[in-house]
């Protein structure tokens, strides 16, 4: 099974999937036809076949000067480390535009740094304030995780770019926990 690129530009919310699904052939609209309100339903039909919720996110793994970003769904539960948006301000937030603009997910995940006994440390404010921000800007639903050694993961399995693939850690663990 394997995810088709992005779309450019808006859809109206009536139209296909996000990302389509193809079938192991390769037939992405047929696989398209279906899925129904964000479902794809195993054996053709909904009446037919089981139920499996196909969800889409983006999530982020926040720093005060950059942030990895990965995205991911539900039907293959994996996640895949897309870029780092080294940009501050409201450059940063025009660049996470586009992505959520170009990939369209369902929800936005955060996770959020602590100390390794759980309490706060200096980013997690900052990382609360960005996902309140998301929520804000986007008017997605944004899921926070416990982000402790999301960065150590990702270095120890030799990410070129750290900040993505712990954005990747991040989706992952938010995905395992949500079964």
């Amino acid at each position: 099974m394997r995810l088709a690129a992005p779309r450019q530009g808006r859809e109206p919310q009536s139209a296909a999937p996000r990302h389509a699904i193809a079938t192991p052939d390769g037939n992405a609209s047929a696989a398209a036809a279906h899925t129904a309100r964000g479902r794809r339903y195993a054996g053709g039909t909904a009446a037919s076949g089981a139920m499996v919720d196909e969800r889409s996110y983006l999530a982020f793994d926040y720093g005060p000067r950059r942030v990895g970003v990965a995205g991911g769904n539900t039907v293959t539960r994996t996640a895949t480390p897309s870029t780092t948006v080294a940009a501050q301000g409201a450059a940063r937030f025009a660049a996470i535009a586009r992505l959520v603009d170009e990939w369209r997910p369902d929800a936005l995940v955060v996770g959020i740094p602590r100390h390794p006994d759980g309490a706060p440390d200096e980013n997690t404010e900052r990382a609360e304030r960005f996902a309140r921000q998301l929520q804000g800007r986007f008017r997605l639903p944004v899921h926070r995780v416990d982000e402790r050694y999301s960065t150590v993961e990702a270095q120890s399995l030799g990410a070129a770019d750290v900040d993505a693939a712990a954005a990747a850690v991040i989706l992952e663990q938010f995905m395992r926990e949500q079964r």
